[in-house]
């Protein structure tokens, strides 16, 4: 049993136990914490379908939702055949334990906008609930300074999606596009297919500005979704600063950290939730989010290799990233499994777990 269920849907709401494409709409995207998944690999490089199961279930379990086929899952390197694996055992694995309710959230961003549709679609088709969507970085130098473009590729790949659409804005990954917060709040108000943005360019600023925006009273009068359960969210893509975006009227984050520690997150999401209406709570939350915002600074300089290292460590599986993206060097992987900062998160996760066990 986990600590908290921020994924679960409103009282009242009768569980649904289809997927893929009898399924969408039939889930709930929730305000909450959600870890992009990594993929696993052998010796051979093919997929480690087993590990990846595991994985799954162990983060869903803390109350942490997974994202498929990101870029802590490597995406730039899987073939449409892969991704849809992994979608398909991630959904299995899921059912399998009865986390019929948890949805999918899954990368299809590609090089063109054809391609993305076609994975968005293949997606769809095999379990993804929710799509997000990151422009490509190939054209960068032609396109990052063209708002016209950039507007156009969200528009039409949310208007042609099956499923909702999330914006992924993640200049380290697309060339260096950044998208300022008037783009994405325009695309939030004229795109109702679009159903939030995760924000890895870590600026708070921009954070609260899309926050403000769409909380307003009127929003959802003006500006209602397509799909009632895809709610316009505005997450991080660090947690090093959930506590204070939450005053900021943000939803959450998608944070690899919840890859490591999937239960010390989820406590921090709901303790900052909490807070916002008992004051008292609040130095808990602080408390929690000063040991977790050191560790995902940490953590985060090594990268998905450094995060596959520590999995090693804590469950048994990780294993290297796929070539050309080489592993940590094992000095610096025992150097960071070491370290003051990740020793500090692995105690509060496994006091957190422990607690949550027993329960």
């Amino acid at each position: 049993m986990s600590l908290i269920s921020c994924l679960s849907p409103p009282p009242g709401f009768r569980r649904m136990t289809t997927n893929g494409v009898n399924g969408h709409g039939s889930r709930f995207l929730k305000p909450g914490i959600y870890a992009p998944i990594p993929t696993f690999f052998g010796d051979n490089e093919d997929l480690d379908l087993d590990s990846f199961s595991a994985h799954v279930v162990r983060v869903a379990t803390a109350g942490v939702g997974p994202l498929i086929a990101g870029s802590m899952g490597e995406a730039h390197h899987l073939s449409h055949s892969e991704r849809v694996a992994l979608i398909t055992t991630a959904r299995k694995a899921l059912d399998s334990k009865g986390f019929f309710d948890v949805p999918l959230i899954v990368g299809t961003g590609a090089g063109s906008t054809r391609e993305t549709l076609k994975l968005t679609v293949e997606a769809a088709n095999v379990g993804a609930d929710f799509a997000i969507v990151i422009a490509s970085g190939y054209f960068a130098g032609a396109i990052a300074g063209n708002k016209q473009a950039l507007k156009s590729f969200w528009k039409e790949v949310s208007e042609k999606s099956p499923i909702p659409v999330m914006i992924y804005n993640y200049p380290g990954a697309s060339g260096g596009i950044d998208l300022d917060s008037d783009l994405i709040t325009e695309l939030a108000k004229e795109c109702p297919n679009i159903c939030g943005v995760k924000l890895t360019c870590g600026n708070v600023g921009k954070l609260t500005r899309i926050a403000i925006a769409v909380s307003e009273a009127d929003f959802d009068v003006q500006y209602p979704r397509k799909n009632s359960h895809a709610p316009f969210l505005v997450l991080g893509g660090f947690i090093d600063f959930l506590t204070p975006s939450a005053y900021a009227n943000a939803h959450g984050a998608i944070t690899g950290l919840g890859n490591v520690a999937p239960y010390a997150v989820a406590e921090l999401f709901r303790l900052t939730r909490a807070a916002r209406e008992d004051l008292s709570i609040l130095p808990a939350a602080q408390h929690l989010q000063g040991i977790i915002a050191r560790a995902d600074y940490t953590i985060a300089k090594a990268s998905i290799a450094g995060t596959k290292y520590l999995l090693e460590e804590l469950y048994g599986y990780g294993g290297a990233p796929r070539r050309p993206l080489p592993p940590i060097d094992p000095s610096a992987g025992q150097a960071l499994w070491e370290h003051p900062h990740t020793q500090d998160l692995v105690r509060l996760e496994r006091e957190l777990s422990g607690k949550a066990k027993s329960l």
